[in-house]
């Protein structure tokens, strides 16, 4: 029989303020024989993402991989700790390669911070829809990049979702690149939002996005890009009056986990990865029907005066000889490799 090593639970702070403090406990030595759940050699995972419980990273990703999980009965659990109570995105990878935390949901220029290479997945205009990203992701083309993150960073990308395009809201229509002048804009701070900011035209500045209301309500920023899943969970429909359909990005999630991947047996990786593909193939789907329901709200309601003709061409055309010119060597191959992929 082999020695199963029971996953470390976290014990939080009592006081959950940014940073957390995560205190490493201890994974147990328990004997265990093959699969089939529970009993003392249960290896219980922690997942962790950024997203509220409504959203459909949630219900459709990390839902679906810990239900999918569970179901393959093979002595693995999987515990969710949502909403960034586990930390920011850039505590929480950092937390994934040191292997405090066991998997995580991230946003491909969060990962950039460890291997800058990843980063070209978030650039503007990179991919045409989700579709691309998924072919890009289970294709040959990202085996370069996938194996490069894993041996700089000891992480292991398992999957990538779409969770829609982001697009500018701001207190007047966004149009073209030109209407982005004067504007005070609001992108994450990651390098590749800021570069996709000057690829755009436009005048980044950088808010936490859980400041975000706040400084659009007091007018410290006058505008700011998300896609609809995230504008409509925090409510910007009440200090925005103009959503411009812009699709400049796609939001990439990417499932990754850390050094516990090697104290699983064969089965239990391939259990895991089976969960993360069943959520790769059901987010896209849910993240549609959620925008096109919190669209037709807006629609009836008029929260948002909604720009459906904004000149997408015309940001295309001056986002992709910047982003060209200012890649590096390696980033600009990872950029080849996905448009390589579009066919």
């Amino acid at each position: 029989m082999r020695e199963r090593r029971r996953s470390r639970r976290l014990t939080l702070t009592a006081a959950a303020v940014t940073p957390l403090l995560l205190l490493p406990a201890c994974r147990g030595d328990d004997s265990a024989g093959g699969g089939g759940g529970g009993g003392e050699g249960e290896v219980e995972l922690t997942l962790a993402h950024s997203y509220t419980e409504d959203q459909p990273q949630h219900t459709c990703g990390a839902q679906v991989i810990a239900d999918e999980v569970e179901k393959a009965d093979v002595g693995v659990s999987v515990q969710i700790f949502s909403n960034s109570q586990l930390g920011a995105d850039a505590d929480r990878i950092a937390s994934v390669a040191s292997g405090d935390i066991d998997m995580d949901i991230q946003g491909a220029s969060a990962l950039g911070a460890l291997y800058e290479p990843m980063s070209v997945v978030d650039a503007v205009y990179t991919f045409d829809d989700a579709e691309h990203l998924q072919t890009f992701f289970e294709g040959d083309a990202s085996e370069d990049l996938k194996q490069g993150f894993l041996d700089e960073t000891g992480v292991r990308a398992l999957g990538a979702w779409s969770a829609g395009a982001r697009h500018f809201t701001a207190n007047e229509p966004v149009r073209s690149p030109e209407d982005l002048k004067g504007l005070r804009m609001r992108f994450p701070n990651s390098p590749q939002f800021l570069m996709n900011a000057k690829a755009l035209g436009a005048n980044a500045t950088e808010v936490a996005y859980e400041e975000l209301y706040l400084a659009l309500q007091q007018g410290t920023v006058d505008g700011q890009e998300n896609p609809i899943v995230n504008i409509a969970a925090i409510n910007l429909a009440e200090v925005q009056d103009f959503l411009s359909m812009s699709a400049h990005q796609l939001n990439s999630n990417v499932v990754v986990m850390g050094p516990v991947w090697d104290e699983l047996d064969a089965e239990q990786q391939d259990a895991v990865t089976g969960a993360v593909q069943a959520a790769v193939e059901q987010v896209p789907q849910c993240v549609e029907e959620s925008e096109q329901e919190t669209l037709d709200q807006w629609r009836e309601n008029g929260a948002f005066e909604i720009v459906e003709d904004v000149d997408i061409e015309a940001f295309r055309s001056k986002a992709e000889p910047y982003l060209r010119k200012n890649f590096t060597d390696a980033q600009l191959e990872v950029y080849e490799a996905i448009q390589d992929a579009k066919g």
